[in-house]
């Protein structure tokens, strides 16, 4: 072999030796491929940045040196230069746009050939100043619209706007009134007001990477001409162009705004299609992210108003950068081979496809066809090999696929593919033996048995890539096989020794089996063999290997035997029907047999749901029959969802009953006007199978309301007023576009409606306004909805009141009587319901000191028709003056006549101090010193006492008249607890307590707390009673 190798690198060129020198070394030597490109670049134009970078990298064996072209023509890195190369990226000193703007592209090469990047544009961003000239003033009617045109400077690239009002920072606010067009950055304003009045300056904004510029026009002056109240209808002014072209992924806003009195509202639909949940719709902007083709149609923007509506129609057409369905790779291919290379790209408008050999065009000559995607080599040549690149492009961008190219020249060479050195075959199989040494070109094949020459018969073939069978094989086929392969390159050989042993056979097959869904089943599978080799199962299910380890615990050995292969299925499903077979197999041969398995289940998911002939209420569904799972399918059911519910429902259809030959139905009772998706089901004795596919989306026809809205009432408000409310009818019910309400009303009692129209379903109230309207008068109220199609039913006839008015009558009769020394009772006759202006909600107290204004008085307010109330938190020997007044509501009435009060002094602050006691038999006598009162004190008119046996039991209130009481008490008496204090006029004073126990005897002993008081209760015992006494200022 070494003076072949010796006549190979010195007889071929140098290629050659390098292509057989890859075969005896580990370091591969590869073409560069690009593992960072340059990228569009923007470059701020009196950046602080002095230099540009455009980045390239390429991993190549070996390293590739670098290149750069801009605009097609090669730069050149000379000494000195504003160009220098580091690495592989180009640095740019000073850029300067005169010089530096334009498409750029990377240059890689080593020895093994040459590729281009991507091209990358340089570009330099800038924002000039708005011009001095000073702007005319604005003249207009309050209550138009009006529009201020921006006329930004000279850009690049895009702009934000907002506008300023007088001074800066006072930026005009995103409403539904005003508007700035992010396109033309001008200014819109619906409907003028007062609030308007000033000067306006165009703002304009220019973001570049971490960069931000702003300039400002001259101010231009609004002033406003008398106000114009008349209502007109909507007139679109900020338009979305006619044709807006954008490409996949992308985001689009189409901007719309009119001018109308009252401001119109912007409503968008696809007049070709559905809204989609990427549609982002604020008012004057419709926003679609991530566009695809599917968003591609005409768009309509609808402004409305009271008074009618203006619409705008325009396009979207979707266009997309080229991108790869299919792409070249690395390839090696023998010396005199063909070659068929194919690139595939996608893109609208489709993008043409070229080819670059080591980065210079390639074109069809002598042995290369080029044809678009298609590449095509006949009787390759060594020259062939190098770098390799398609490029699809379109308007919108380019993209590049690279692969490197190897043309092979080999000696026949069986180091990495020999004959296998032992052969065992079956007695009556048949053997396999390939032949496939390295080579290029392809060697020509010789097979040997011993020295025997093989050639074709009727047990033995040699194939077209130099592989021998053997059949029918028997003992006397034993003995040693050699392979000779030979090209112009060479000759080389490889030898094995073949063996023949005993066949496998299959002694019990498995059985065909049906079984439903759920159930388990064994298979078994027995077989005989060769002894001395080794003897393995493996089970197959329509020719797919089955793994019993990833089977979910379906399937299991049942027998851990050497010659037994039993597969056991568990909770048998639909997808185990089909085919099992089992193959014994050792080394040598393998046996087989099959069996089929049906598992019945219920049907599977129907196919093809095709909606036809939509109504507004009906739609027809047709569908094809899914396989039934070996169990006849015996009715179809259909369900349907909408956008307002992701929720699947099943639907009312005709036939009522869908029998199980059917692929046709109708769907009723539908929504108008609703978008529904459909689906269909199948089901069986075994149950109900998968749903099919959602059908596409459609849209019911529209029609009239069918309910009248809910809700209806009303009232309040100011005067002259009556205010109608109603629950906005949901989006269900609204059966088609142009949704709004019809309300009827008339004074209870006439004879002629009144009738408006409310539009917008989101409306939800009306005010009517006349000075003839009286305060809270009944009025007959009715409404119905209408939309595009026509009006619905009518509503039942409610009855609304208008506005209410203060009472205008006071109560008269007002008593005001003093009951403790804090507390008062006020009572008055009430007013007649025939004076009232609304509904008589209360009255409200009014009470003031004696001295202070009335603005002053404390209120207290009942609720209903009470005619009396309880006063408290008074002052004690106060006077007071008291007046009461209705309310409802709208406020409140004139007051009553006033009458006064004067409150009772409190009473003694001191309480009953000296208690003792003494028992005698079954009765405890309680004494103590009488309590005097003060002067600024009421009198004492007697004592209360209230008396517990224990702190869990109900007490008991005893009165009396002097300082003593006599208290009947049980035989087993132990304890008890007593509070005493005054009572007067003025009310109870504070109480004193006292906790008395008993022992045994009948002395006792006193600790009075108030004149010594004691921080916790503290025990005095003799040898009969104890008492403890402690003082608490507690309220009965």
């Amino acid at each position: 072999m070494g003076s072949s190798t010796r006549f190979i690198c010195t007889s071929l060129a140098v290629v050659v030796c390098v292509v057989w020198s890859q075969a005896q070394s580990s370091t591969r030597s590869y073409g560069p491929v690009f593992e960072e490109q340059p990228a569009h670049t923007l470059f701020p134009e009196g950046s602080a940045e002095e230099k540009v970078t455009l980045t390239c990298r390429a991993r190549a064996s070996p390293p590739a040196t670098y290149r750069w072209k801009m605009n097609g023509t090669e730069l050149k890195m000379e000494p000195g230069s504003r160009y220098r190369l580091v690495a592989g990226d180009l640095v740019i000193s000073n850029p300067v746009k005169a010089k530096d703007a334009g498409s750029y592209q990377c240059v890689a090469t080593n020895a093994r050939g040459t590729v281009v990047s991507r091209e990358a544009s340089l570009r330099f961003g800038f924002l000039q100043e708005f011009s001095a000239e000073e702007r005319d003033p604005v003249k207009i009617t309050e209550g138009w619209g009006v529009m201020f045109a921006c006329s930004p400077p000279p850009h690049y690239p895009g702009l934000s706007y907002r506008w300023l009002l007088n001074e800066f920072p006072n930026f005009i606010p995103a409403d539904g009134r005003r508007f700035v067009s992010q396109t033309t950055g001008n200014l819109y304003i619906a409907k003028t007001e007062a609030s308007d009045l000033g000067n306006y300056s165009c703002f304009a904004t220019s973001h570049i990477d971490f960069i931000t510029k702003s300039v400002f026009s001259k101010f231009s002056q609004l002033s406003l001409a008398a106000e114009d109240t008349r209502q007109y209808a909507p007139s679109i002014k900020a338009r979305f162009p006619a044709d807006t072209y954008a490409l996949t992924g992308q985001m689009v806003t189409l901007e719309c705004f009119a001018f109308g009195n009252p401001v119109p509202r912007i409503k968008w639909r696809k007049l070709d299609g559905s809204q989609t949940s990427k549609w982002i719709s604020s008012e004057p902007l419709l926003q679609i992210q991530e566009v695809d083709f599917e968003d591609e149609g005409t768009y309509e923007c609808e402004a409305e108003n009271i008074k009618g509506r203006d619409t705008y129609q325009g396009r979207i057409i979707i266009h997309a950068q080229p991108e790869w369905l299919k792409v070249i790779t690395d390839t090696e291919a023998d010396i005199g081979s063909s070659l068929r290379w194919s690139c595939v790209a996608s893109g609208k408008p489709r993008p043409a496809v070229r080819w670059l050999r080591d980065g210079q065009p390639l074109a069809s000559q002598n042995r290369i066809e080029v044809s678009g995607g298609e590449l095509r080599f006949s009787k390759l040549v060594l020259e062939d090999s190098g770098m390799y690149q398609c490029v699809a492009e379109n308007k919108h961008g380019t993209v590049y696929a690279s692969a490197e190219l190897t043309v092979q020249a080999l000696a026949p060479d069986f180091r990495l593919n020999p004959v296998k050195r032992l052969i065992p075959a079956a007695r009556s199989g048949k053997v396999i033996i390939p032949c496939q040494p390295r080579a290029a070109p392809k060697a020509t094949v010789l097979w040997t048995k011993g020295t025997e020459l093989l050639t074709n018969s009727s047990r033995v073939t040699i194939t077209a890539d130099g592989t021998l069978i053997l059949q029918n094989i028997s003992k006397s086929d034993e003995g040693k096989y050699t392979c000779f392969a030979e090209n112009y390159m060479g000759k080389a050989n490889s030898t094995g020794i073949l063996s023949v042993r005993d066949a496998t056979k299959i002694t019990l097959a498995p059985s065909s089996a049906d079984i439903n869904v759920g159930e388990n089943l064994t298979l078994q599978c027995h077989a005989s063999h060769d002894p001395t080799m080794d003897l393995t199962f493996t089970w197959s299910l329509d020719d797919f290997p089955i793994d019993l380890d990833n089977s979910e615990g379906h399937y299991r050995r049942a027998s851990v035997k050497e010659t037994i292969g039993d597969l056991a299925i568990l909770n048998a499903q639909l997808k185990h029907s089909g085919q099992y077979t089992c193959t014994a197999q050792t080394v040598v041969d393998s046996a087989s047999e099959s069996a089929t398995l049906t598992v019945r289940g219920p049907p599977g998911p129907p196919g093809g749901v095709v909606v036809r002939d939509i109504g507004d209420t009906t739609v027809q569904l047709s569908w094809s029959r899914g396989f039934d799972n070996h169990s006849p399918i015996a009715r179809y059911s259909i369900e349907a969802r909408t956008l307002l519910s992701n929720k699947w429902k099943q639907m009312r259809t005709n036939p009522v009953n869908i029998e199980g030959n059917a692929e046709t139905a109708q769907v009723v009772n539908l929504i108008p006007w609703m978008d529904y998706e459909f689906r269909v089901l199948a089901s069986n004795i075994l149950g109900v199978g998968e749903p099919s596919l959602p059908s596409s989306k459609i849209r019911t026809k529209e029609a009239a309301p069918t309910v009248a809205p809910s809700g209806l009432g009303g009232g309040g408000g100011a005067p002259n007023e009556l205010i109608i409310n109603w629950t906005p009818t949901l989006r269900d019910y609204q059966n088609g576009d142009g949704f709004g309400y019809i309300l009827s009303f008339r004074k209870k009692g006439t004879q002629g409606w009144l009738t408006v129209r409310v539009p917008h379903a989101e409306s939800l109230h009306y005010v009517y306004r006349n000075d003839s309207i009286g305060p809270y008068t009944p009025f007959e109220v009715k409404i119905k909805a209408y939309n595009r199609k026509g009006e619905g039913p009518e509503s039942l006839t409610a009855i609304v009141y208008s506005a209410e008015e203060e009472p205008k009558v006071a109560p008269f009769r007002v008593t005001a009587k003093a009951v403790l020394s804090s507390e008062m009772d006020v009572s008055w006759e009430p007013v007649e319901q025939g004076d009232m202006t609304g509904v008589l909600l209360g009255y409200e107290i009014r009470y003031w000191k004696d001295g202070d204004k009335e603005e002053a008085a404390d209120r207290v307010r009942t609720a209903g028709l009470v005619t009396s109330a309880h006063v408290t938190g008074l002052n004690p020997n106060t006077k007071y003056h008291v007046s009461v007044r209705a309310y409802n509501r709208a406020g409140t009435g004139p007051p009553s006549p006033s009458t006064n009060i004067t409150t009772t002094k409190p009473p003694p602050r001191r309480p009953p101090g000296n208690i003792s006691w003494t028992l005698t038999g079954s009765t405890v006598t309680i004494k103590w010193d009488p309590v005097v009162a003060q002067a600024d004190e009421s009198t004492v008119t007697g004592y209360k006492m209230l008396y517990r046996q224990d702190s869990h039991s109900a007490p008991t209130l005893y009165l009396a008249s002097k300082s003593r009481i006599d208290i009947p008490v049980p035989e087993d008496f132990t304890h008890a607890f007593v509070q005493i204090r005054v009572t007067g006029p003025g009310g109870d004073g504070i109480p004193a307590e006292v906790h008395i126990l008993r022992n045994s005897g009948t002395s006792m002993m006193v600790e009075d707390s108030v004149t010594r008081p004691v921080p916790h209760a503290a025990i005095i015992a003799t040898n009969s009673l104890a008492m403890v006494a402690l003082i608490r200022y507690l309220e009965l």
